[in-house]
């Protein structure tokens, strides 16, 4: 599909990701078209899975969550269905809030969010360590972020 993506379509990719609450009028004048013709090229992005979504970014800190982690995580694949049976277990727990499967020391890498540290080694030793495919957990504590763009690494204005 980025093949088939003008200048203009790449402008409103870029002013969405920065700001997906803007009003059509006001992407329409930043983009210098009128309305009609701007909403239907949202429209057509949204059609062709370019757009997959739109929602709130919550601040965790707000809400309460105050722990981040990032865990490595490597399988006993002498298990059978190891891989399947992980994946569905790991569906079921809502503070994992994302899920890679990975290359290198480890087999998958993910993401948990939770209240507090308490709350993590509860999450940790009572749930993670239970799931019986797991062999090897190994948890990298985040102290703090210094960046977190959800613009996507892309020549938006078409220049090389």
């Amino acid at each position: 599909m980025s093949d088939k993506l003008d200048k203009i379509d790449l402008h409103i990719l870029k002013i969405l990701q920065d700001n997906s609450k803007i009003t059509n009028l006001d992407l329409s004048k930043r983009i210098g078209l009128s309305p009609a013709p701007t909403l239907e090229r949202v429209k057509k992005l949204e059609q062709n899975d370019v757009i997959n979504s739109y929602h709130a970014q919550v601040t965790p800190e707000a809400i309460g969550l105050m722990v981040k982690t990032f865990v490595l995580v490597s399988l006993d694949w002498r298990k059978n269905q190891a891989r399947e049976s992980f994946l569905s277990q790991v569906e079921t727990i809502d503070e994992i809030t994302e899920c890679y499967i990975i290359t290198g020391e480890a087999d998958f890498l993910i993401k948990i969010v939770c209240k507090d540290i308490p709350t993590y080694e509860r999450l940790l030793f009572k749930t993670l360590q239970q799931i019986d495919e797991i062999e090897r957990l190994k948890t990298l504590m985040t102290l703090s972020t210094v960046k977190d763009s959800k613009r996507l690494p892309y020549d938006y204005d078409g220049e090389e």
